[in-house]
């Protein structure tokens, strides 16, 4: 500063000091009290004892939500606030919790709530009548995977009308699906599927324009698919599968131009397929399996379907040449026309599919399966073929030098059953290295079983019933190394396929229906031919078996305690052979066993009890004169004749008899010989 004073200048110059220590602290303090004032500004007071509520009404297995009241709510576990000052809660996410009860009303006062997702819980019950009827910016609700019950409340879009996704698949819901949907004009995502819904599909869903996931399947729907439906023209994804629906394809389906994926497959859908589909440019997932459709594939465009990689047309009444032209879908990993009416050969197009790993093809009217195998050996990627029920009466193609060196070497499934293929096993599949399923049933091949198949590492699934295979089981076959070790066989299974496989291993009217390849059972399946001698001792080695069927041969012998050691076998099938002997009481300890059949044999003495033999059926024991006790429900039968062979106990016990009646004999001889004398004496 400059000061003036009488003639005379002063300079003076004054300088901030620091703060002390003491100011310092103050301040701080000051600081934490106003953040702690606005925390505890931070969560709505309302809404917070609507949560505690909430959490009071569930439980869960897992561990308790841990809302603590003296913590802001905005903090917990699954809650988000809004950034106003009156800290109102807008979401509560909180699936995989293993919630259990019924839906607190609690949710009905959070007012501000604009996304709930309790998916993937416990929860229970019906839902409230008047659901979300003070919720009006509710925008999202995912309530899936849980276990509610009744109807899905009619009035959501009249209380929410901002909701942009509604999802209910995987509960019990029952009903008809709610008409007034079509008031949810922002509507983008609807789920239902996996319930028991009826009825038909509400007119006024059509009306959504702005909805782009359709997805209700599984239900019990019915009736026709709407033509209405081409309005939404912002749909990329439409399953309606696994329903009651009726009537044909809407002919301007091709309006959806935006679809990606259309899944109609499980349905009661006639007519053909509308040409307009192939404006549907966009398609990813294509599956209309299992319908009647019918008519011709030729016209169909596939050249425009250049995104398309999943196509499933299998199930139907198509006829005519096969459509090869799908060879200009580029992208196809997966193709399925089984059990249909197509008939031609294998064309050479099909090498254009340079992805395609998965082919089904069975069940049709197709020719020539030389020329088939030798070019799709050539499709570098193919892992799953198909073929079955094709080729009748031809012959199964058995040079070695068919299959190059390279030919199908990611196959990993083959099946060429029910073709009534003649000829012998063919020695070229030595060569498939990564197979892991071979399925040549149905055929009438001849001559032995290659002691080889056991060298093959991933072989775990073999199935060449109904042939006319003669000679021996190989000891070979018992050592497969994918079925020996649970290891191998788990090595053998990392891959989902690319569309389920349906296979009737027993002969049975329902399918199985396999998605990967861990969901076959390991197993050997060679019933219904001419194999003779006995069951080899090595066939205790597998362990990792979980189905043996030896059934209708002229198997001899006796049944190998070593069986004992298939620890995880449930299917066990010796019934219409020739074996003898006694059953293994060591067979009790095979606790997974659900099925065991011996029916129709020369067995004897006593079945087994406890564990599972107490369960099974008495037919499945029936045909073996001397087999007694269990389910048979009859004593020991008097023996006729002295059997051919006896056991060291039989031995012991007829040495034993025979000792006693001999010594009583001689007893008696004694006795009277001194009565005798006795009497001499008087």
């Amino acid at each position: 500063m400059i000061f003036k004073a009488k003639g005379l200048v002063r300079a003076s110059s004054t300088t901030i000091q620091p703060l002390s220590s003491h100011m310092l602290r103050l301040l701080l303090l000051c600081v934490v009290f106003l953040f702690l004032t606005v925390s505890e500004a931070g969560c709505n007071h309302q809404d917070q004892e609507s949560l505690l509520w909430f959490s009071g009404n569930v439980s869960s297995s897992v561990s308790p939500l841990n809302w603590n009241p003296s913590i802001d709510c905005c903090a917990w576990e699954g809650i988000t606030c809004d950034d106003s000052s009156s800290s109102h809660i807008t979401a509560i996410y909180l699936p995989f919790r293993r919630l259990k009860g019924k839906l607190p009303l609690a949710v009905l006062k959070l007012h501000h709530l604009s996304q709930l997702n309790l998916s993937h819980n416990h929860l229970s019950g019906p839902l409230p009548l008047d659901f979300l009827s003070s919720l009006d910016q509710l925008t999202v609700l995912d309530l899936s995977y849980n276990s509610f019950t009744g109807p899905i409340p009619s009035f959501m879009c009249l209380s929410s009308p901002q909701l942009s996704t509604l999802d209910f698949s995987y509960n019990d819901f029952s009903g008809h699906i709610p008409r007034g949907l079509g008031r949810c004009l922002r509507l983008s995502v609807l789920r239902a599927g996996f319930n028991h819904l009826s009825g038909e599909i509400p007119r006024d869903i059509y009306n959504l324009s702005k909805l782009e996931k359709l997805v209700l399947p599984a239900n019990h729907l019915s009736g026709k698919i709407g033509d209405d439906i081409t309005k939404l023209r912002k749909l990329t994804s439409l399953e309606l599968y696994s329903n009651n629906l009726q009537g044909d394809i809407p002919k301007d389906i091709g309006k959806l131009s935006s679809l990606q994926t259309l899944q109609l497959h499980t349905n009661n859908i006639t007519g053909t397929v509308p040409l307009s589909l192939a404006n549907c440019t966009n398609l990813v997932k294509l599956n209309l399996r299992k319908n009647r459709l019918e008519g011709t594939l030729s016209e169909l465009d596939f050249s425009r379907f250049q995104r398309l990689s999943i196509l499933d047309l299998g199930n139907n009444s198509f006829s005519g040449e096969f459509p090869w032209r799908v060879h200009s879908c580029k992208s196809l990993t997966a193709m399925r026309f089984a059990s249909n009416k197509l008939t031609g050969q294998v064309s050479p197009q099909v090498l254009e599919l340079e992805s395609l790993s998965f082919l089904s093809l069975s069940d049709n009217k197709l020719t020539n399966i030389t020329g088939a195998l030798s070019i799709l050996q050539g499709c570098r990627n193919l892992s799953t073929l198909l073929i079955g029920k094709n080729f009748y009466n031809e012959t199964f193609p058995s040079d070695r030098d068919l299959i190059s060196p390279d030919g199908f070497a990611n196959l990993r499934i083959f099946a060429s059953g029910g073709c009534g293929l003649r000829g012998e096993i063919p020695t070229w599949l030595i060569k498939l290295k990564s197979l892991a399923v071979m399925d040549l049933s149905h055929n009438q091949l001849v001559g032995s079983i290659p002691g080889w198949l056991g060298t093959l590492p991933h072989l775990f699934y073999i199935d060449i019933s109904d042939n006319l295979l003669s000679g021996e089981l190989p000891k070979e076959l018992f050592q497969l190394r994918a079925l020996m070790f649970r290891k191998g066989y788990d090595a053998t299974e990392r891959n989902n396929l690319k569309l389920p496989v349906y296979i009737n291993p027993n002969n049975l009217t329902a399918h199985y229906q396999y998605n990967q390849l861990s969901s076959l059972p390991p197993a050997i399946y060679i019933r219904r031919n001419n194999l003779k001698g006995s069951i080899p001792v090595e066939a205790g080695q597998l362990k990792a078996l979980h189905a043996l069927e030896l059934s209708h041969n002229c198997l001899s012998g006796s049944i190998p305690d070593e069986l004992s050691n298939l620890t995880n076998l449930e299917r066990l099938d010796l019934s219409n052979n020739n074996l003898s002997g006694r059953i293994p009481w060591s067979l009790t300890r095979l606790h997974f066993m659900s099925y065991f059949n011996v029916a129709n044999n020369t067995l004897q003495g006593p079945i087994p009890t406890g564990s599972q033999f107490d369960t099974f059926p008495r037919a499945h024991f029936e045909g073996n004169s001397l087999l007694f006790g269990g389910v048979l429900l009859n004593s020991c039968p008097a023996p006729t004749q002295s059997p051919a062979t006896t056991t060291d106990e039989e031995k012991l016990t007829r040495i034993f008899t025979v000792a006693v009646a001999t010594g009583f004999s001689l007893t008696f001889t004694l006795v009277i010989l001194v009565l005798n004398c006795y009497v001499d004496m008087i």
